[in-house]
């Protein structure tokens, strides 16, 4: 229990530390309008190396819908609980912090919409959109991880079960790979989605435990 406490708080340390980092080292007038990026020269580097791919950035945005759907089935089966029972208290105790998870998750989105750190390496539709840290990346990861551990503890078949777990890692990887090589982000965008998510995820299931 204490070595997931510890592990989430040092992770989301790392995550502001990150933050602290992209916002003034190697500082360059990169991005579209002459925005300022950090890191510029790393990443600079890494998206010519994977170039702007929009057919990509389309086919990731369209299955961000996949743990959208989630949310909302796990929030009617709360909410089928809490009707049954007429007591939100008698609610599944995992399933309220389920939901107090991905209001905290949509706050942080929030937060960073107007704390911008960088703006995208390419105007979409052209309009200058915040880009760190990856809010599909932190989508993808926050609710496909969490979803896994329901499932775990929910589907008893095994072999269901790793298959489910295989589905949601291959689907994880393909997303946060996806907008990578898409070019909408810069690379420190993912890699602070990734910390971001990571630290959060762990803090839930110390929690659910």
């Amino acid at each position: 229990m204490k070595k997931k406490l510890y592990l989430s708080l040092s992770l989301l340390s790392a995550f502001i530390i990150w933050t602290l980092a992209v916002a003034f080292i190697d500082v360059q007038s990169i991005g579209p309008l002459d925005t300022n990026v950090g890191f510029s020269t790393l990443n600079q580097f890494v998206h010519q190396l994977t170039d702007v791919h929009l057919q990509v950035y389309i086919i990731t945005d369209w299955l961000s819908i996949i743990p959208i759907l989630l949310v909302v089935c796990f929030a009617v089966f709360g909410l089928v609980q809490w009707i049954k029972k007429k007591n939100f208290l008698l609610v599944d105790r995992d399933i309220i912090t389920l939901g107090a998870f991905y209001i905290l998750v949509f706050a942080i989105y929030v937060f960073f919409e107007f704390l911008i750190i960088n703006y995208r390496p390419i105007l979409i539709e052209g309009v200058l959109e915040a880009s760190y840290p990856s809010s599909t990346t932190v989508l993808v990861m926050c609710v496909m991880t969490t979803s896994m551990i329901q499932f775990g503890k929910r589907i008893k078949n095994a072999p269901l079960k790793w298959g489910v777990n295989t589905a949601i890692s291959l689907f994880i990887a393909f997303m946060v790979i996806g907008r990578l090589i898409s070019g909408v982000h810069w690379f420190t965008d993912i890699i602070g989605g990734a910390l971001l998510s990571a630290g959060l995820i762990t803090m839930y299931d110390y929690f659910t435990d």
